[in-house]
Formats: structure tokens, sequence, C-alpha cells
């Protein structure tokens, strides 16, 4: 099980779990208990350890024969020390002599360290005072300041880590030896370790090579040791409602973690966690929801994984039953002999809580909800808590179950006895919306049977509680989770999950979108609900915060927009639509079977590019203009390259005879972009003179001139029989022809061809995009439905190129957006701006999925939607992984910033150009 980390039960007796909630376990000796034998002429003598605890005191046997006995301090009528003195030469060890309970039974005890009972005995004199006060507060208090005190006057043990060389110097003349310890201590502090249902107090030490816990009992080990270099994930944890945990994994796929430790204040949290992250910086990646989000949607993690990572970062842990991770119900049909994933009705409406799947239950809900004062709420249970954890998992930890319910289980009827049953009871109970928990998606299926042969009593009926009575559809329990897995992987379930995602972690789990989606709890259970420490009265601070983690707690909500849709097999490139809607959701299949093949030909050799984008060399340099390059294109056949440049001019380079061939100038202004027309015999070059200049490959000369821009035309797209223009006026125009098509920045133009005379007519402004401030970028997706621009204010704005509607707006940056391009599946953006950040938008949700900090602006690039190869300030190329966010080589490159980028259709070759003022031709090689 999860948060049962070894496989082997421990094999002493005693565990934290004997103590009753908010119990600490202070000390231990080893003792006798004294008391009358058989015969009635000796005192029988039973040894063992005498555990003294906060509010309780047990003695664990060494005989296993022998119970272990539990004496409530409350209960205790008298705690004195006994020493006899019958013979003044003969010492006696002094008795720890306990009264109890109604009867008056009376327990001795002798430690076998006779002079530590004493100390024992003032302080069990101590802790029975603070149980016998009235108010919980006051006990609580009392308790505090003894564990308080118990840390202050001790501290970390540092021979449990220290390595010592010993190193002889000369000194004075004498021989002097100096220990060097070979790791370094950082800090230390009291903090507590956290596991289900009970927490254990002690030192944390920090060093240059480890995280150390030292117990302050000793329990379960002296020293518990994390090596730094072991560590994969760090997490900051939410716990009791306070920013004081600190979870540390060193395995990647294990949901249970390696250590969880509770600080008694958030700076000394903050610096073991920050002092973690700033070693491993280099060893590790810190992964944040959208990042996840972005490897899930294109499937890289598999539905569970992502689950489990929105777990991780929504404060939930094996180790706080109140905020155990949350998995959801995804099959709907317990009782058919065969699963059929291929028939929707087999499935649970994921776009719908637990309790608003019953039409009936809802609307008896709904009328109790408009009927209640403020704060309302719909559900008075919520869908996890530390009673509905246990409920599943009580074959495997049936003592953390006697531990929560006062040493009984749960009534025979109430238990976990069947998969169809509870479903069934999420449905119709008027309390139970409780939701999945990772188990039931996992290897491991002893949690459904009864390994331990544990007595779980009978039910009404008479039949007893065993094993889990599983659907028809599944043989074994084994079966059913294997089953159970490919389900929540299944094609339904991938398709409609992000609608669970905003229920849980999203959008949907707070304010007006949470009341439309029934989807509201009680107040305690959100986080920021209630400040605790707000709550002057102790007994009513301490009664809030057990309510609040006995009822269970809503996630840390992750998104505040709604989470993108994965992308599953079946949808492969979006189609033109007249709709804004079937723009963001229609997939085109209209293939034949040879543009497929050529198609599935082509997208190979492009992976097989990008998998080798590392081995990417430069094949020649060229410098053929004076100033900085800005744009180039390259004939089909890829023997001519032209770029332009600031110095106002169009140049042709012949890769075939490797020199420069042709300089052309249209006007004394600087040229920001070139792009080779369809018919691979025109040349569109835009200029910062507001004006698109048409150069004619064959007749070597300006072909006609496209005037329509208020100031600089930045950059160009075109798409079948029209042209994008952007210019610094704040638009985007379009224009369309038949054969000589050209479409301007933020305006579309309509040109008809003359094929006999073969002139040009003036253009006809199909429509113009108008934008707050000037558009530096624009793109469209390979099948032409959608534009997308990027501005000088730093703003994103995807368009539908059919009915000219806006999408999406995001404000992505911080200044001009240099660089923007749609993904070759038409899901995400990726925008590269001046303020260092290169950004993945989701398409259909506008949501930034992914941000990365560059070390410099990055002001050009080509990606492949997971790798993306860009030209930096500093002249270097770079190739980033998105899906963790790092730079996985740093190829040399130019003198100056590379502002050009060209990539050839099979992504096998890249040309760049600089700001100074040289080309390179690239090769990878496959």
């Amino acid at each position: 099980m999860a948060f049962l980390k070894t496989k082997d039960r421990p094999k002493e007796r005693f565990s934290l779990l004997l103590l009753d909630l908010e119990e600490y376990y202070f000390e231990q000796h080893t003792a006798l208990q004294l008391g009358a034998s058989s015969t009635k002429e000796t005192l029988r003598k039973v040894r063992g350890s005498f555990k003294v605890c906060s509010k309780s005191i047990i003695f664990d046997p060494d005989d296993f024969a022998e119970p272990i006995l539990k004496i409530s301090l409350r209960d205790c009528k008298k705690i004195e020390l006994v020493v006899k003195k019958d013979n003044p030469f003969e010492d006696k060890p002094p008795t720890i002599s306990i009264l109890c309970g109604q009867g008056e039974k009376r327990f001795n005890f002798q430690l076998e360290v006779w002079n530590k009972t004493e100390d024992v005995v003032q302080t069990l004199l101590q802790l029975h005072r603070a149980s016998c006060l009235d108010k919980l507060g006051d006990q609580t208090a009392m308790i505090e300041a003894n564990l308080q005190s118990r840390l202050a006057r001790s501290s970390f043990d540092k021979h449990r880590y220290y390595n010592y060389e010993f190193v002889f110097m000369d000194v004075a003349g004498t021989d002097e030896c100096n220990i060097s310890v070979t790791e370094r201590p950082h800090m230390e502090c009291e903090a507590e370790m956290v596991m289900p249902l009970v927490s254990n107090p002690g030192h944390v030490c920090i060093t240059d090579e480890g995280l150390y816990f030292q117990p302050l009992n000793g329990y379960p080990e002296q020293v518990i040791q994390i090596k730094l270099h072991k560590v994969l994930r760090i997490y900051k944890r939410r716990h009791g409602l306070r920013p004081l945990g600190l979870e540390v994994f060193c395995t990647e796929n294990d949901s249970c973690s390696d250590i969880y430790l509770k600080f008694y204040n958030t700076a000394d949290r903050d610096e073991v966690y920050y002092y973690i992250a700033t070693f491993l910086e280099n060893h590790m990646t810190e992964h944040t929801a959208e990042s996840y989000m972005l490897q899930w949607q294109r499937g890289h993690l598999s539905n569970y994984q992502y689950l489990l990572h929105l777990n991780n970062l929504a404060d939930r842990s094996c180790n706080d039953l109140s905020q155990y991770p949350i998995l959801p119900w995804v099959v709907a049909d317990y009782t058919s002999p065969q699963l059929d994933l291929t028939n929707s009705a087999t499935f649970r409406d994921l776009c719908k809580p637990i309790g608003a799947l019953n039409k009936e239950r809802l609307e008896r809900l709904l009328a109790r909800y408009r009927g209640m004062p403020e704060p309302r709420f719909m559900y008075g249970s919520h869908y996890s808590s530390p009673g509905y954890v246990l409920f599943y998992l009580v074959r495997v930890a049936p003592e953390h179950m006697l531990s929560l319910q006062n040493g009984r289980y749960d009534h025979a009827d109430r238990m976990f006895n069947s998969i169809n049953e509870t479903w069934n009871n999420c449905l119709v109970g008027a309390t139970d919306f409780k939701e999945l928990i990772p188990e039931f998606y996992g290897d491991d299926p002893s949690f459904l049977e009864n390994k331990f042969s544990i007595d779980l009593g009978r039910r009404q009926n008479g039949s007893s509680i065993n094993e889990v009575n599983l659907p028809p559809w599944a043989t074994d329990a084994s079966d059913f989770l294997q089953k159970h897995k490919i389900a929540l992987e299944s094609q339904y379930v991938s398709e409609n999950l992000h609608e669970w995602i905003d229920l849980v972690f999203g959008y949907k789990q707070r304010g007006c979108e949470a009341v439309a989606s029934h989807n509201v709890f009680h107040p305690l259970t959100y986080e920021g609900g209630i400040d605790c420490n707000s709550i002057e009265d102790p007994d009513q601070r301490i009664a809030m915060l057990t309510q609040i983690l006995e009822f269970g707690q809503t996630p840390t909500q992750l998104f505040t927009v709604p989470h993108p849709q994965r992308i599953t097999p079946r949808f492969h490139s979006m189609t033109r639509s007249t709709s804004t809607y079937s723009t963001l959701s229609d997939m085109s299949s209209a293939c034949s079977s040879e543009d497929s093949s050529f198609e599935d030909l082509t997208e190979e050799s492009r992976k097989l590019a990008w998998g080798n984008m590392g081995s990417i060399k430069a094949i020649s340099t060229h410098k053929i203009h004076k100033e900085a390059v800005t744009g180039i294109a390259v004939t089909r056949d890829g023997a001519s390259v032209f770029s332009t440049s600031q110095d106002s001019t169009l140049k042709m380079f012949s890769k075939e005879l490797n020199e420069f061939q042709r300089s052309m100038s249209f006007s004394n202004m600087a040229l920001s972009s070139c792009l080779m027309l369809p018919d691979d015999k025109t040349v569109a070059c835009s200029s910062w003179d507001n004006n698109v200049y048409f150069y004619s490959i064959p007749y070597g000369r300006r072909q006609d001139t496209l005037m329509g821009h208020d100031d600089a035309v930045s950059q160009m797209c075109w798409y079948g029989d029209q042209l994008y223009t952007a210019s610094w006026d704040s638009t985007v125009k379009v224009e369309a022809h038949d054969d000589d098509v050209i479409f301007w920045d933020a305006n579309v133009w309509q040109r008809e061809s003359n094929q006999s005379s073969h002139k040009r007519c003036s253009p006809e402004l199909l429509y113009e995009f108008e934008h707050e401030s000037g558009v530096n970028a624009i793109a469209l997706n390979p099948a032409g439905t959608m534009l997308v621009t990027g501005c000088k204010d730093g703003t994103v704005t995807i368009w539908d190129t059919g009915n000219f509607g806006l999408l999406q707006q995001v404000q992505c940056h911080s200044g001009t957006i240099h660089h923007i391009s749609f993904s070759s599946d038409s899901r995400h953006v990726l925008s590269a701006g001046v303020d260092c950040c290169l950004k993945v938008i989701d398409v259909q949700t506008g949501t930034v999925m992914s941000s990365v900090r560059a070390d410099e602006e990055q002001r050009c690039f080509c990606w492949d939607g997971n790798t993306v190869l860009s030209g930096s300030q500093s002249g270097d190329l770079l190739l980033w992984d998105l899906l963790s966010n790092t730079v996985t080589k740093r190829i040399p490159a130019h003198s100056g910033a590379v502002t050009a980028m060209w990539m050839n259709e099979q992504c096998s070759t890249v040309i760049t150009g600089s700001e100074d003022r040289q080309i390179i031709l690239w090769k990878i090689s496959t």
C-alpha cells in the first residue's frame, strides 16, 4: 500500500498508533513490572520497555505472551516514588507506584537505571496535571511547553553522521591531532516526522551531503538519513492548514515519500527546502502543474501518473490521511460479465462531482442548499477524509482503523465489502460522496484481500466480512486492478479527464463555477477557508482544527482556467472552419491514402531529425550583408537562399555554387522579413517603409509593390491564396488572390490574376485584425485555420481565419514578442519575448501551460511541440526540452544575436542569420 513503505510488517508490537490522536511519545526506559506471582511468596517481575507519553504510560513486555499495558494519565489518582529502607545497609531500587481507575488498581515499576526514577516521576506528575486540566486548550498548551522544553534541552547528536579524518600537523614543535569533518552541517532545527495519524518530534540537521532526522525518543530508529544526491523530488506541504510541511522523495514513481517533516515555523521549513533545492538545481528539474500538463497532454505521462503528480502539487500526501491522494471513479458498470470499454455507458460522467451523478439526490441536496443560511454548501461530507481512506485500506492497515476509531472496527454493514455496493452507495447515499484512492489503479491487490484473516465482523444478513466482492467482469483481485487500470487509460477517460480535473484541482473548485457545477463543499474544507491562528480561544481553535482534519480537505487549487483536453490518437490535425468552436475541435482525416502515406513518411523523417537535433553541424558560413540579417527564404529545391537585412537589401546565395549571386535594393530603409511564394518564383519582402515588395526570380527585378500599412511591416505569412502582413501600426491585413495572392499583416486583401497579360490588379482588402499595440510576429497553423499574433506589449492573440473571430487573447510577456509559432498539431503556441521567457499556450483554453526563463533573450526558434531549437541574444543556438524546461545543449554559432532561422520541411536543414551579418548553413545527421 502507498503509505506502508516496507512490505514486511514490523516485528515489534509497539507502534505510535497505540497513542491517542495528537499524543507524543517522549522517552522510554528498561523496567520491571512488579506483581504478585502464582505462589504469592515472591514478586512476579516482567521485564519490558516503560514508555512515557504525553497522555499515557505504555509498558511493552519483552515477552510477547504478555499483553501491552496502557495507562491513561487522566485516569491516574496517584503517582508517587516509593523507596523502601528496611535495611540501612542495603540499597533497594526505588519504585514508581501508580494508582488508577475506579477499582483503584495499583501498578508498580522499577527502572533498570535507578537514578533516573525520580526524574521520571516528576515528568509523570507534570503530564498528569496537564491531562487533568478541564480545558483542552490548556492541556495542549502545557504538553506543548513540555515538548519544547525537551527539544531545547537536547540537540542533534552529530556523531551519528560524522566521518573523521585524522591529519597530523606540526604546531609549535609538537605533533597535534586535528579532526577534519568530511560532512559539514548547514543548520539544525526542531521538527516532527509525520506518518499516517501520528507524528514524532525530534531534531533535523541538514549538511552538505544529507538530511538527517533524529527522533527525540529514538523510535523507530536512532537516526533517519536521506542522502541529498539521491533526492529526486521535494515538495513544500500545507500541514494542519499551515505552511509547515516538507516532503522528500528519493524514488520517481513511488507515491510514498521517504520522509515527511513538519517544522514548528515556516522560516525553518523554507531554509531547509531552499538549501536542498540549491543543492539539487543541477541534478533535478522542478516541475510545475503546467509542465506536467504539457507532458500529459502530449502522451508522455499516463493518466495515472499525471493525477499522482497533480495530487503531489496540491499538497496531497500518503503520510497525511486528511490529505490523501484522490483519484476518480471512472467505471460505472460493476454488474456486467464483460467490461466493454468501447461503450461510453460503461463510464462515469467525469464532468460531474459524485454528488451530482444522481439527479434525484441532487434535487434534494439543492433544495436544502437554497434554504440554507450563508455560508451555504451542497454536501455535508467530503470526497476524501481519513475515514474514507481507511474504509478502503482496513484489510492492510487494520491498526490505523483501530487507532482512528478508538480501538474498534466500524459496524460490519458499513465496512468495505463490495465494489458494486460501494459504488451504488456513492450514487444514492445521502452523505456518501467519496472518490477513490491510488490503490484502485495500482499493482498490489492486497487491500481487496484478507491475507491477515482479520475478523471484521458479520453483517445483518449473517454473512462475514472477508475479501472484497468483485464485479463479475473480474476473475480475481489482480484482474480487477488490471482492468481498472486499462479503464483509467482508455480513450473515453483520456478525452474527458480534464473535466474531472477542473472540479477537483481546477477552476470549478471554487466560486461561481463551483456553484454552477454543483461542486460546493463545507467552507472549512477549502484552503484559506479559516485562519485557525486568528481564533483566540485555544479550545475553539483546537476543536476547529480537529474538525477540519477529520472531515477532509479540498486540494490546493492548481488551475484557475479550464484545463485543456488531452491529445488522443484519433485527433491529428485541425481543419479549416467557419465556426469558432469547430476550429478548436474539428479534426481532419480527409486525405487520400497516398497523401497519408507520404505524410507518415514525412512525419517519421521529422521525428528522426528532431531526435538527432543535438548532432546539428555547421556546414558553411557566409558573410553577405552589411547589417543584421532579418529574414531567410529558400526555393523549393533548396538551391537558392534569399536573405533580407537591415542594410535594405535582398540577396541571393547559391548553395550549389557556394557563392553570392544577386543583390537587390527596394528602398533606403531596412527590410524586416522575406517569404517565398507558392509559385517558387517570387520572393515577398517586408520593409520598414510600410511596404511589401515582390521580387521575380526569373526576371531578376522587382515585380510589384503592396502599400497598405501606416508603419513598418514586421512579418508576413502565406496560405492558399492569402497573404497576411503584420505591422507596427497595430494591424494585420489579409489579401487574397487566385494565382498570385498576397496577404498583409493584420489586414486581408484580395487580388485577381490576369493570366494572359500577367498584370496585377490593385489588391482588395479582405479583413483587418486590430490590436492594442504594434504587431511584431505572426504565424499560421499548418491547416491555415488559425492565425496567431505577438505584439510589442507582450500580448498573444489567436484568430479564426474562417470567420475572422477572436479565439484567445493572453497577456504572456512583459514586453515585445520576438517570435511566435504553432505546434505541428495546432494544439499549442510557443512564443519568445524580450523578457527572456519561452511560453507554451494551449490553443483551446488559452492557458499558459509552460513557462521557462532563459539566461538571455531568445530571438527566434523552430520547434516540434516538445523540443525547441532557438537562437539566442549571444549568438548561440540552444536546444530546449519543453517537458523538463531545460537546455539540453548549447551550440556555438554566431558572434551576434541570432535574428532569423529557417528549417526545411523534413527538418534536416537549418539556416540561421545574425546581427553579425552572416548566414550559417546547418545539417542534422539522421
